[in-house]
């Protein structure tokens, strides 16, 4: 659908293109041809002249940039290209209207050439066409705009620095009952604790210098049961020689 409006609205606006151009070489009022009006007096306040004018300096001039323009919006696909030519068009042939009535007095249709001719309906009527082809034409289409690949369609486990991975549900806060990692009861111990001494014997090495603590046994010659000290260190004997 879209491409069957473009074609129709193309050969809408070459219609109307073609018109415009053709019309300065057609009688527009009392015998005289579009070509013959100089472009110059249709912004003086005198209105048009019986002078001539040259093909460049007459009424061809802006509809043959309207063609170009028209042409262009084809080319370019651009509505406002287009409809742009229509509206020089009919400003041109409306403005001339107005210049001739002014000099004339009045303005009549007449079909003999003593009014107004066929090339002035050309004008108008390829003017028209090209504001018709505008309306027709659907335009250029916009380009969809396409999406840089981010960290997250590049990796979709490795995003950047704020970016939540696959299974991160987002910041969470724990709470004064949320257990921490090592957390599982009462009872639990952490990981690094040192094991109980299984003998019992958990008193610490005596520091440097520190006189040993007295247990049983222990007394001022030293320590251990009578007689087993070294010789002279215990009670004599006094048993009688036979």
């Amino acid at each position: 659908m879209r491409t069957l409006r473009n074609v129709i609205g193309s050969i809408l606006a070459l219609a109307g293109a073609t018109a415009a151009v053709w019309s300065p070489f057609r009688i527009w009022y009392d015998g005289r041809h579009g070509r013959d009006y100089r472009i110059g007096e249709l912004f003086t306040g005198t209105g048009v002249t019986e002078a001539g004018a040259q093909l460049f300096g007459s009424l061809f001039l802006p509809f043959a940039f309207a063609a170009l323009v028209a042409l262009a919006g084809v080319v370019l696909r651009s509505r406002l290209l287009v409809a742009a030519s229509g509206l020089l068009v009919l400003a041109f042939t409306v403005l001339w209207m107005v210049r001739v009535g002014q000099a004339e007095g009045s303005m009549s249709v007449g079909g003999a050439g003593d009014g107004l001719a066929a090339g002035a309906g050309y004008a108008l009527v390829g003017g028209v066409v090209l504001l018709l082809a505008a309306l027709v034409m659907p335009g250029r289409r916009r380009g969809r705009r396409r999406l840089e690949p981010g960290p997250r369609h590049a990796a979709p486990y490795g995003g950047g620095p704020h970016d939540p991975g696959p299974y991160d549900d987002g910041p969470h806060d724990p709470g004064p009952h949320d257990p921490g990692p090592y957390d599982r009861g009462p009872h639990a111990q952490t990981p690094y604790a040192p094991d109980p001494d299984p003998h019992g014997d958990t008193a610490p090495y005596p520091r440097p210098g520190t006189p040993p603590e007295s247990g049983p046994g222990s007394g001022p010659t030293g320590s251990g049961p009578p007689g087993s000290g070294p010789p002279g260190s215990g009670p004599t004997s006094t048993n009688p020689s036979p």
